[in-house]
C-alpha cells in the first residue's frame, strides 16, 4: 500500500472543502427553486449527486463524513435544530443504504441514488412520526418515497455522468 504523502492529505482535505462547498450551494440554490406540487417538503436532493460521488470516488468514512457536515453546516446557515434534526435523520438512514449498495457491484449508481432519496424521505418522515405520536403521516411517506426514487434517478444520473467524465480524464 503507497503511504499517503502530505500533499495527498493536503489534496484530500482541499477536495472534502470543495465538496461541502458544493453541496451549500446546491442546497441554497435547491431552496430558492420553487416546487409547488401541492405537497410540503418535496425537495430535488442535488447535494445528494455530490454525495453519491464521494461514496464511490472516495471513500465510506469520508462520504459519510461529508454527509454530517453537509447537514450540520447547512442546518446551523439556514435552518436550526430542527431542521439539523430531521436532516440527520434522513441523511444517516439515506446513507446506510446508500453505502452499503454501492458495495454490489451490479449495482449502478443511479439505482444507489434512487434508494437513497427514498431513505432519505423514510427517515424524515419516520421521526416526525415519533416525535408527533401519529402513524398518520405513513399516507404521506407514500408520496414521498414516489417522489424519493423520481428525483434520486435524476440526482443519480447526473452524478454518473460526472462521474463517467471524471475516469475517462484520469
Amino acid at each position: 500500500m503507497k503511504k499517503k504523502t502530505n500533499r495527498d492529505r493536503t489534496q484530500r482535505v482541499a477536495l472534502c472543502g470543495l465538496l461541502i462547498a458544493m453541496m451549500l450551494v446546491l442546497g441554497f440554490v435547491e431552496s430558492r427553486i420553487p416546487i409547488d406540487a401541492g405537497i410540503p417538503g418535496i425537495k430535488l436532493g442535488l447535494s445528494n449527486g455530490v454525495l453519491i460521488f464521494a461514496v464511490y470516488m472516495l471513500d465510506i468514512p469520508t462520504a459519510w463524513m461529508l454527509m454530517v457536515l453537509k447537514v450540520v453546516l447547512s442546518g446551523l446557515l439556514f435552518g436550526g435544530f430542527s431542521k439539523i434534526m430531521y436532516a440527520l435523520a434522513g441523511g444517516v438512514l439515506s446513507m446506510l443504504f446508500m453505502t452499503g449498495l454501492s458495495r454490489v457491484k451490479s449495482m449502478r449508481p443511479i439505482t444507489v441514488s434512487m434508494v437513497g432519496g427514498v431513505m432519505h424521505n423514510v427517515g424524515q418522515v419516520a421521526l416526525a412520526m415519533i416525535l408527533l405520536h401519529t402513524n398518520q403521516l405513513l399516507y404521506y411517506m407514500a408520496v414521498l418515497m414516489l417522489v424519493g426514487l423520481a428525483c434520486g434517478a435524476l440526482t443519480g444520473i447526473v452524478a454518473e455522468s460526472v462521474m463517467r467524465h471524471l475516469k475517462a480524464v484520469q
